[in-house]
């Protein structure tokens, strides 16, 4: 083959991976429904009319439809085969690989975590209504669960590591995985969160390099956010 050859096939499989167009899309997609749905429901009158329990469930379950509305919207753009995202297929290895690096991540941002708490003080919780939405009848926990647990990793996989991991990974590994993981925790807005999201999404940018799926970042994601509502529910 020669080199002309090599060049236009490494051309043409780059003009069908997403890019930056799937990138802003995506994201501004996201903002406009993460944001945008609270803010109609404040502005109509609904919210004040909502528990605090009835407000987390809904948060919880926002996490994940952002998300995924998000990646459906980048998809639209240009190219509509899943597989181009890393949805495709993974090995049992891949996902056993996931399970170790959330257990991996669970310790490791709570460790970080302590050591900025004590360099600059408690910082504002912003996940207490995701904690509201852990309490009540055993069913609401059970739907809390699936939410925060399975919905909101399933929506930020696909959109963070399917959509901003895949493009960026277009300039190299280091930009693909550090990249994507400094925009999902900016995406986050806040110290503490932020902290979570810059260790999980670093364990799961990288998976979704070397495996070149998104699944296994998701069961990272799942098993790290799993642990985290179990703890909540045995403490409450």
């Amino acid at each position: 083959m020669s080199t002309a050859d090599v060049l236009e096939r490494s051309e043409t499989r780059r003009s069908i991976t997403p890019g930056w167009p799937e990138i802003v899309v995506g994201l501004v997609v996201l903002v406009a429904v993460a944001f945008g749905l609270p803010a109609l429901l404040k502005a109509t009158g609904v919210a004040e009319h909502l528990s605090s329990l009835a407000s987390g469930l809904i948060l919880a379950a926002l996490s994940g439809v952002a998300g995924l509305i998000a990646f459906f919207a980048a998809n639209q753009m240009r190219i509509r085969d899943w597989s181009a995202f890393g949805v495709r297929r993974t090995s049992v290895r891949w996902l056993l690989i996931g399970v170790a690096g959330g257990i991996v991540a669970a310790i490791v941002w709570r460790l970080v975590a302590g050591i900025v708490l004590v360099l600059v003080g408690p910082t504002e919780n912003i996940q207490e209504p995701y904690r509201d939405a852990a309490q009540g009848s055993v069913f609401l926990i059970v739907l809390s669960i699936l939410f925060l647990a399975v919905l909101t990793p399933l929506g930020e996989e696909f959109l963070f590591r399917g959509v901003v991991t895949t493009a960026l990974l277009r300039h190299g590994a280091l930009i693909g995985v550090i990249g994507s993981t400094l925009i999902f925790a900016l995406a986050h807005w806040n110290l503490a969160i932020s902290i979570i999201a810059l260790v999980v999404g670093l364990i799961a940018a990288e998976l979704r390099r070397r495996s070149g799926s998104v699944w296994p970042g998701f069961v990272v994601h799942l098993v790290n956010n799993l642990i985290g509502q179990l703890i909540i529910v045995v403490w409450l």
